[in-house]
């Protein structure tokens, strides 16, 4: 099992009995899954950029990525329907657990001028959306393998309709570094 799976059945989950005043185990919110997607516009012209992208998110991940293709044919883009122009992977259960704990305590204090996560990031669902400008920062990676900086969104998705800030408070618990809101200034 997981380092922070197991620590959400021992430690988290009495947490949220508490704060959220419920005794139900099962109507707590817990993640759910996590999905890891890269965005390669460049992959039309350049083929070299969809294969560096599913390697990086391979070694990231620990499973082979899904290539998304274009769904409408955009002219001034130069894209035909059916093209190649993105990769995703989802991530569930030990995997999942595993990418969220080295994200959180490896790749994310290795993001230059890292002030924290911006706290917006919710859907109102109670899933958190951010992005990272550079997949270089997570160290399995060799910087000598990648021609180019690639990005990546990574979306954490939360069961059920859990409202924004039980979502928030459950990511809290797993240690994501939240930027501090700005209190009101009063004038």
């Amino acid at each position: 099992m997981a380092r922070l799976q197991e620590r959400y059945k021992q430690e988290f989950i009495p947490v949220l009995q508490e704060k959220l005043g419920r005794k139900n185990v099962h109507s707590l919110p817990k993640l759910e899954k996590i999905v890891i997607s890269m965005g390669v516009g460049s992959a039309i012209t350049e083929k070299k950029h969809m294969e560096e992208a599913i390697n990086a998110l391979t070694q990231i991940s620990g499973q082979k990525p899904l290539i998304c293709k274009a769904r409408k044919s955009v002219a001034s883009f130069r894209l035909r329907e059916g093209m190649d122009i993105g990769v995703k992977v989802t991530l569930r259960d030990r995997r999942m657990y595993e990418f969220l704990d080295r994200l959180i305590s490896l790749a994310l204090p290795r993001v230059r001028d890292f002030r924290g996560l911006n706290p917006k990031g919710f859907d109102g669902s109670g899933n958190y959306n951010m992005g990272l400008q550079e997949q270089l920062v997570f160290p399995e990676l060799n910087p000598d393998h990648y021609s180019r900086v690639q990005g990546m969104n990574i979306t954490m998705v939360t069961s059920g309709t859990t409202s924004n800030q039980e979502a928030k408070l459950l990511l809290d618990l797993f240690g994501m570094p939240f930027r501090a809101q700005k209190s009101a200034q009063v004038a």
